[in-house]
């Protein structure tokens, strides 16, 4: 490097320092106003660094069954004891970190992808098309999401696939509703009037000029509903409905050991029972504070 090639490389140095800087204080600053939503944040964090490095992360195979060690207290080799075929409950709570993970992801980016789709097209041409519509998500809607995915499952049948569909098939009408109220109120401002006017197609007025404008309550319901498909997916697991043995899921783990073994192995369900509840704890703070950066009123309080 020469000498003429200094006054070239520092200024871009001292801006990245700086982008930098600002990033960590924007940071820091949201942090200290959303403490709960931070917190939130790295419980997701963790949880999703403990799925994705869980081979590296456990020293036991979460399928492999150690007979002599059936339903160890926790102790050194075993931190949080053996379930009642003598598998590792931390290994299976980690392993369970990817399934229930996997299927919440999913799920909410099909149902609420689905669902800004929808409740945009509705609320932007209106008419007969809105009126049925809307018709056909009350119909869904008039049935709590349990009942509903324990219809689907048991129509589709058991299995992750079938699982993530009974579970998305619920958070569709959900975020149509919400994203449609949104769409009203945006398709009556002249700026898309003016579009209309100027000829440009449909296509482009819906994701030109609505979808954006739409983004904050989708990613509020993106965020909320991976906390309620991990929860549904443990319990259809939990009714024997969904992910099915020997595959790792915090359902499955309740199911194995919350009755028979509640006295005399009560931490065969209490660590799963604690996953499940910090993991949609951790979503819901997370959404809470996401929909207090991104709602303007909430924001100016």
């Amino acid at each position: 490097m020469t000498v003429s090639e200094l006054p070239n490389s520092a200024p871009a140095t001292l801006e990245e320092l700086t982008e930098q800087r600002t990033w960590y204080k924007s940071a820091l600053g949201l942090a200290r106003r959303q403490p709960l939503g931070a917190a939130g944040l790295f419980v997701v964090l963790t949880m999703v660094f403990m799925a994705v490095f869980a081979d590296v992360i456990t020293p036991y195979d979460p399928e492999a069954n150690d007979f002599e060690f059936m339903l160890a207290a926790p102790n050194s080799t075993y931190w949080l004891g053996t379930d009642q075929f003598g598998r590792d409950q931390l290994t299976r709570i980690i392993y369970g970190a990817r399934t229930a993970l996997y299927v919440g992801f999913v799920c909410a980016f099909i149902g609420a992808f689905a669902g800004l789709v929808l409740g945009v097209a509705s609320a932007y041409f209106g008419g007969m098309f809105d009126l049925l519509f809307q018709r056909v998500m009350d119909v869904f809607m008039a049935f709590p999401l349990i009942i509903l995915a324990l219809a689907v499952v048991s129509i589709l049948g058991t299995g992750t696939s079938n699982v993530i569909i009974a579970i998305t098939i619920p958070f569709i009408p959900q975020c149509a509703r919400v994203v449609r109220s949104s769409a009203l109120a945006i398709r009556e401002i002249p700026y898309v009037d003016a579009a209309r006017a100027m000829g440009f197609s449909h296509k482009r007025i819906i994701l030109r000029h609505m979808v954006p404008n739409v983004m904050a309550p989708f990613l509020i319901m993106l965020t909320t509903f991976v906390g309620q498909a991990i929860l549904l997916e443990a319990s259809l697991s939990y009714l024997g409905l969904g992910v099915q043995e020997p595959t790792p899921a915090w359902g499955l783990m309740l199911q194995g050991g919350a009755e028979e073994y509640a006295e005399s192995a009560p931490w065969v369900a209490i660590f799963p029972g604690l996953a499940i509840t910090l993991a949609v704890f951790a979503f819901n703070m997370f959404g809470d504070a996401v929909r207090d950066v991104l709602d303007p009123k909430l924001r100016s309080r």
